[in-house]
Formats: C-alpha cells, structure tokens, sequence
C-alpha cells in the first residue's frame, strides 16, 4: 500500500519514474548526437517539433486557468513561463523556425500541420488533454516535469553535434541553447511546485504515474521519427555500433 512520502522521497521517486525512458534511448536522439543525420532529417524533425513545442504556452495557460488561486507561485511560474515562450525576448519558435530554414525547409512546411506524423499529433493531443482535464497539480507533473525537465540533457547531448559535425552557426542553433538553461530552471521548478503542493498519497501516485506516461510519450515521438524518416537511409544495427563505441559514462548518460 503506497503511503505519503516526504520531499526528498517523491523528488527520488519522480527522477526515478523517467529514469529509463529518456528520448535520448531513441534511435533518432543516437543519430543525430552522432551526426549521422542529414540536413533532411533535421529538417523533418524541426517540422514535427514545431507542432509539438508550439502550443506549449497553451498548454500552460490551461493549467494556469484551472490552478487554485491560493497556489501564488505556481501561477506566478506558469505565467512566466509563458511569458518567455512568447514575449520574453526572441519567441521560441521563432528561434525554431531559424533552425528549421538553416537545415533548408521552409517556414509555410514548418507551419504546415499536414507536416506532422500521427505520432506527433498523439503527443501534442496528450498534451492538450493533459493541461485541460487533469488536477493542476498533476499536469504540472506531466508537462514540466516529464517532458520540459528532460530537454537539457537531450540538448546537451546534440548541440555540440550541430556546431561541430554540420556547422551550424551560434546564431542557427540559439534554440537549443536557450532551452538548456531555460528549461533546467522550468524543470526545477516544477519539481518544486510538485513536492509542496502532492500532499496526499493520491496526488503523489497520480504523479508518479503521469510523469511516466509524459517520459513515454516523448520516447514515443522521437522514436517515431526515426521509423518514419531515418531508417530507410540509417539501420538500426549501424546505429547498435555506435552505442557499442560510446564509453560506459556517456552510455549511461543516454539512458539517463
């Protein structure tokens, strides 16, 4: 029977219900921080993330909408974040788009919804359902912590990628730079807002589980990309060569 745990308990609990289940584990993730994707794949990964990413301010207004008024700094954290993706500066998608033309598609195919694959509109459809049905607390969970609080490991991974294999400039690549320090602190923030506000054994559980279901849902979609773009030119069992030469530290970092 699962009893109510203190802070440092569900933060361990939490980090250990994505453990495991990390983009990074996708075939796509170890392709790219190989650099053995085209120009045409990251092209193709940008016109799905675009539709994915792009309505994450309105993932949070929803769950701001519905957050309890007595609950000040987590809707202080919502708007804010919201504010940076769309105001705060350069809009973030904005900064996609840029990626997106340097690796030579076009900002009407970014756009396009028709772009996207199934498994992308699933994720974005989970996201949506999330921000409007779940407890608030809950969709905090799910959005920030099991799938905002992961890009800076995944970003940390591919950068450098970018820069050192293709050459892409700083100015190019700002997106994923932005979301390395950004998201560290979103993500942080989240967690922080989960472990005060969880404080029944059923909201903890409720968690747990959403946190693990949001980790999934982006290995989903990650993985997705690789079947629906890469494997033809890139075999699985190539890419089973790289992890191979990756040394135990790193490897362990991809399945972080």
């Amino acid at each position: 029977m699962p009893k109510l745990m203190n802070h440092v308990e569900l933060r361990s609990a939490l980090e250990n219900a994505i453990k495991g289940k990390s983009a990074n584990k996708a075939p796509f993730s170890i392709a790219w921080a190989s650099g053995k994707l085209s120009r045409a794949h990251l092209a193709r990964w940008a016109e799905n993330h675009f539709h994915y990413v792009g309505p994450f301010a309105e993932y949070l207004a929803y769950i701001y909408a519905r957050m309890p008024d007595r609950y000040t700094e987590a809707k202080d954290f919502l708007l804010a974040n919201m504010y940076e993706e769309e105001i705060g500066g350069d809009r973030h998608t904005d900064l996609l788009i840029r990626f997106a033309k340097a690796c030579g598609t076009t900002e009407e195919r970014v756009k396009d919804p028709d772009n996207m694959t199934a498994t992308t509109r699933g994720l974005q459809s989970w996201c949506y359902t999330v921000a409007m049905r779940e407890d608030p607390i809950v969709a905090v969970a799910g959005l920030v912590v099991g799938l905002e609080s992961q890009v800076p490991s995944i970003y940390r991974k591919q950068t450098p990628t970018l820069r050192e294999k293709y050459k892409f400039t700083d100015e190019e690549v700002e997106f994923f730079d932005l979301h390395i320090v950004s998201d560290e602190i979103h993500g942080e923030r989240g967690y922080q807002i989960v472990l005060e506000h969880a404080n029944t054994v059923e909201l903890q559980q409720r968690c747990l589980k959403i946190c693990e279901i949001g980790a999934q849902m982006r290995l989903l979609y990650t993985t997705a990309l690789y079947y629906d773009y890469v494997a033809k030119d890139i075999p699985l069992s190539e890419l089973d060569l790289v992890e191979k030469k990756v040394p135990q530290a790193e490897r362990e970092l991809l399945q972080a």
